[in-house]
């Protein structure tokens, strides 16, 4: 594969590596040119001459996660650990693709577990809701990914996972409703009892600051 990275350095210092496979970029850039003359557009006037590539990169970033294996993710940071309460996770930031019209969805998600021998580093959780996040996707299956992902690899007796989302495809098309937010969950284990789901719902919007 031809990969050719780019280095954007941020304000705070951090730098950020784009990976682009070149020949992925060329090809989706040439049909985007297609589709922008097919739309009525000139793609030669001077302000979308640079579009097509633009697009082709940015997509390749937004599916990214393709590349990824969550659980590897995850088994990267696993620890033997003698705790066995709930660990929460929440306002992880979600960005993604809706599969069915290619338009944004985002929000938060809120994660938990109740460790059954190991604990994961916690910068892990937000790491996995980002390898599925970064393909084209339905919030229903982004939601069960996450949670089958934590159960299957760290093996915990119970996960939670709750995602709040708007979708571009209802405010900016079809029923245009801009301020509709959707809210998925996912259980397993623990989870499944009322008390201990009640617990983590009330964690997940308790302000504790």
């Amino acid at each position: 594969m031809n990969h050719t990275d780019h280095l954007d350095e941020t304000e705070d210092g951090y730098i950020k590596i784009d990976r682009y496979n070149e020949e992925k970029i060329t090809s989706v850039a040439n049909h985007y040119k297609d589709i922008l003359g097919q739309l009525g557009e000139n793609p030669e006037r001077e302000g979308l001459i640079k579009t097509p590539e633009r697009v082709a990169k940015a997509l390749q970033y937004l599916t990214h996660g393709y590349d990824l294996n969550p659980a590897e993710i995850l088994r990267g940071a696993m620890f033997k650990e003698d705790y066995s309460q709930m660990v929460v996770v929440k306002d992880i930031e979600v960005f993604s693709m809706c599969e069915h019209h290619m338009l944004p969805f985002f929000g938060k998600a809120h994660i938990a577990y109740i460790p059954n021998g190991h604990i994961v580093g916690l910068s892990k959780i937000p790491r996995i809701v980002d390898a599925f996040a970064r393909r084209l996707q339905v919030q229903e299956r982004l939601t069960n990914e996450i949670r089958d992902c934590i159960q299957e690899t760290l093996k915990p007796t119970g996960v939670a996972v709750v995602i709040e989302c708007k979708h571009l495809c209802m405010a900016m098309r079809g029923i245009q409703k801009q301020n509709s937010v959707t809210t998925t969950s996912a259980f397993t284990g623990e989870f499944a009892k009322d008390k201990t789901r009640a617990e983590f719902l009330r964690l997940i919007t308790a302000n504790l600051h």
